[in-house]
């Protein structure tokens, strides 16, 4: 059984996406135990992974006993366990939310939502470009339907031009598979990674253009500037526990840079090595300044907590952008801190807006609160975490990474990254105030159930829970950091012993 938990979190998502699509007539609380259930085994199969993987063993799983560099992979090594556990852990707070009532806005929500995971889990998995085309393809499909889950104008106008940008980013990818493919002759990416060192200089060129379309689409999906004008919109129209579940689809573009510039063009590609380095740092640096405006600029909630996760998509790529290993252990463990902070905001602003009658989520004058000082409470801690206030697991990953820069580095990313600090708590305050203090009439709203109250709480009390575990969480990321500095680790445990793979 050990030798298949790698195929786990991509079999069990599609195998309850296939039964709650076939059921999709049936009684609303079967759907919603097999949901949960379901989204609960991938907890316990992603924390496997990270056990299995915490002794820096790359393993892979071959299917149909096809080996690499011929058949489909599935890698398993730090990083990808960690990328498995997260989403597992956001998709559990995000679906026990929406067992309250928001999965009968539409039809198909549960399917659809274990069909994201599955997509999101195969990216993460995946050892092969061209199957990463395929659950880009996978997830994409799904949060198509699950943005417009429940309808309206603003979730279709949004929708509109999600679908047609992530489109022409499709477009792109397979374009730039098909260079990269034409030219190594592979698209194994470990495989690829041992061709590019021996590649012949007449095709360097075309190396080098599907490497940076493979930038652009993968900025694409990371919502870099100037590719990131699709997300605030989307994201704040989104269904609250579909908008925490996004919180995740952003880190898969971070992760594809990351693996892709890593593996494939590394230390070994010679010339082509970091190719991307200088485009991630100065677009990162700019992200996260019109992040920040975008957050001052923000008159909703919801619209707040998307740029707040532009925040996050500039930090990141920062740290990719710096490309050293101090850098790579401080955006994973701030990765960990802003997917889940945010996505318990995305819940948290629902549940304002339900109890603010008409004002809903805009920062305007509205009625108090009836459930206004646990309300309060939980977005005071979302409010610190996310600004990188102490004692919070912000200003731990917000260190780590003004840590990691170099001399140089420093010169633009300590004011760049502590100025939209600075913005992010006037705007935060700013909303607390509002949402809270300038309230007239009578408490509205009806009491929340205990099930929203829950997948909040789960989401934002990661934040003091990676504050007392940030020594173990700390040496994992840099022992993660540390193998992603080592390519040949993967490579060798994916060419060199084929046969003894499972």
């Amino acid at each position: 059984m050990m030798q298949h938990l790698i195929a786990l979190p991509i079999v069990l998502p599609l195998v309850a996406g296939i039964l709650l699509l076939y059921s999709r007539q049936g009684k609303t609380r079967l759907k919603r135990l097999v949901g949960v259930f379901a989204t609960l085994l991938l907890v316990v199969v992603g924390i496997g992974l990270v056990a299995r993987a915490t002794g820096g063993e790359v393993t892979y799983y071959a299917l149909g006993d096809w080996q690499p560099p011929f058949g489909i992979v599935l890698v398993l090594d730090r990083l990808s366990a960690l990328m498995v556990l997260l989403t597992a852990v956001l998709a559990l707070g995000a679906v026990v939310f929406a067992c309250a009532g928001d999965d009968e806005q539409g039809s198909n929500f549960h399917g659809l939502f274990q069909w994201q995971l599955m997509g999101i889990n195969g990216a993460f998995l995946t050892g092969d470009l061209f199957n990463l085309f395929v659950f880009f393809e996978v997830l994409l499909l799904a949060s198509y339907a699950l943005l417009l889950h429940g309808g309206g104008k603003a979730r279709i106008q949004a929708g509109v031009h999600y679908v047609v940008l992530n489109l022409a980013g499709s477009s792109l990818f397979l374009i730039a598979v098909g260079v990269l493919y034409g030219a190594t002759g592979t698209l194994n990416m470990a495989d690829m990674a041992v061709r590019l060192a021996e590649l012949p200089a007449e095709r360097a060129g075309l190396v080098s253009a599907g490497a940076l379309m493979l930038l652009v689409v993968f900025g694409l999906k990371a919502a870099i500037l100037p590719l990131y004008f699709w997300l605030p919109r989307a994201y704040a129209a989104a269904p609250a526990p579909v908008a925490a579940l996004f919180a995740i689809m952003t880190k898969v573009g971070i992760y594809a840079i990351l693996r892709v510039y890593s593996l494939i063009f590394g230390e070994q590609a010679g010339p082509l090595a970091a190719l991307e380095q200088p485009w991630v740092w100065w677009l990162s640096l700019a992200t996260l300044a019109a992040a920040g405006v975008g957050v001052l600029a923000a008159r909703d909630l919801r619209l707040l907590v998307a740029y707040l996760v532009l925040v996050s998509v500039g930090t990141l790529l920062a740290g990719i952008g710096m490309r050293s290993p101090e850098a790579t252990a401080a955006l994973l463990y701030y990765l960990v801190h802003t997917t889940l902070v945010t996505g318990g905001l995305f819940l948290l602003a629902e549940l304002i807006g339900l109890q603010r009658g008409k004002a809903g989520t805009r920062l305007v004058r509205g009625r108090p609160l009836r459930q206004g000082g646990w309300l309060a409470g939980l977005f005071f801690l979302g409010a610190v975490a996310v600004a990188g206030l102490p004692p919070l697991s912000g200003a731990i990953g917000k260190a780590l990474v003004l840590q990691a820069a170099d001399a140089g580095q420093r010169l633009w990313l300590w004011p760049i990254l502590l100025a939209t600090g600075l913005f992010t708590l006037i705007a935060l305050s700013r909303a607390g105030s509002t949402l809270f203090w300038r309230s007239r009439g009578e408490p509205g709203g009806e009491p929340l159930s205990r099930r929203r109250w829950f997948g909040v709480a789960w989401l934002l009390g990661a934040s003091p829970l990676l504050v007392v575990l940030a020594g173990p969480v700390s040496d994992y990321t840099r022992a993660t950091a540390d193998q992603l500095a080592r390519p040949a680790i993967l490579i060798d445990s994916l060419l060199s012993t084929a046969g003894d793979a499972p």
